[in-house]
């Protein structure tokens, strides 16, 4: 990866951390003398009060944190996206019936165990009707990629927690579908444009390196529709070493994180709001 490719990489990773740091800071001095504010209000469940201020701050903190966590991912992965592709809100074309019951037949296949393959909607071909008007609609995404130089394009459902679950398996894959058909229908003058979707998570659960076991979500998503914690990275930066240099910039930026907790503790264990 060239220097300076990895230099605007490291860049938004550590600005990302920043910002979300500084928003995390706020956020809890703010809620300090809030009885209703997140952790203070962890205090009013006798049970889990019962258990101590340690497990009563980190139940609370840790919840919350992941959350909000989750979104920085995304957002990072957008903001590095845009070194190597045009990355778009949402996709406003026209769903026809015959593809929306196609789309119910290939989750059914699935449903009763047939493999899943890229194959069962990409090479499908459906007659475009003169009168599309009562068809269109927008479809809202926030992954949505384009390579101009290669003329691919990439719909990401992303689950930066690393997770889905279990049963909301075979709405995202109905719902990536839809996008798939919107897309191609958009691109219909576009012979020479491919689309793709994928389905990422931030992380591997199971450790990055180890297989990817959430069996459930590969019973409606072929391995080839699959970005998988460090392969996620690599995509979005567009090289095999991605993930080696998004992770080392946020291993570096993650001391700001750590003294943020170190702050916001002590704020919540003294009772005084220290200025952030």
């Amino acid at each position: 990866m060239e220097a300076q490719k990895r230099k605007a990489i490291c860049e938004i990773v550590d600005a990302s951390i920043k910002s979300f740091v500084a928003g995390l800071e706020s956020r809890y001095s703010s809620e300090v003398l809030d009885t209703n504010g997140v952790i203070n209000s962890k205090k009013n469940n006798c049970f889990t009060a019962e258990l101590g201020e340690e497990f009563i701050f980190y139940s609370a903190f840790v919840r919350s944190f992941d959350s909000s966590f989750g979104k920085v991912l995304e957002n990072m992965g957008n903001a590095i996206a845009k070194l190597n592709y045009t990355v778009n809100g949402s996709i406003t074309s026209f769903l026809l019936p015959e593809q929306k019951q196609h789309i119910a037949n290939i989750v059914n296949s699935y449903e009763l165990h047939a493999k899943p393959e890229i194959a069962h909607y990409a090479r499908h071909c459906f007659i475009i009707p003169k009168n599309i008007d009562s068809f269109r609609m927008s479809h809202a995404t926030d992954n949505y990629f384009f390579n101009e130089e290669k003329k691919e394009h990439y719909i990401i459902e992303l689950k930066a927690g690393g997770d889905l679950d279990n049963k909301k398996a075979k709405a995202e894959k109905i719902a990536m579908l839809e996008e798939f058909y919107l897309l191609k229908n958009l691109l219909t003058d576009k012979k020479d444009h491919n689309v793709y979707i994928y389905f990422a998570t931030a992380y591997n659960k199971f450790g990055e390196g180890s297989p990817w076991k959430q069996e459930r979500v590969k019973q409606f998503f072929a391995d080839d529709e699959l970005l998988i914690g460090k392969n996620y990275w690599n995509f979005v930066c567009d090289g095999p070493g991605g993930f080696g240099v998004v992770f080392g910039r946020y291993c570096e930026s993650a001391v700001h994180i750590k003294a943020a907790l170190s702050k916001i503790k002590a704020m919540y264990f003294s009772g005084e709001v220290h200025k952030c």
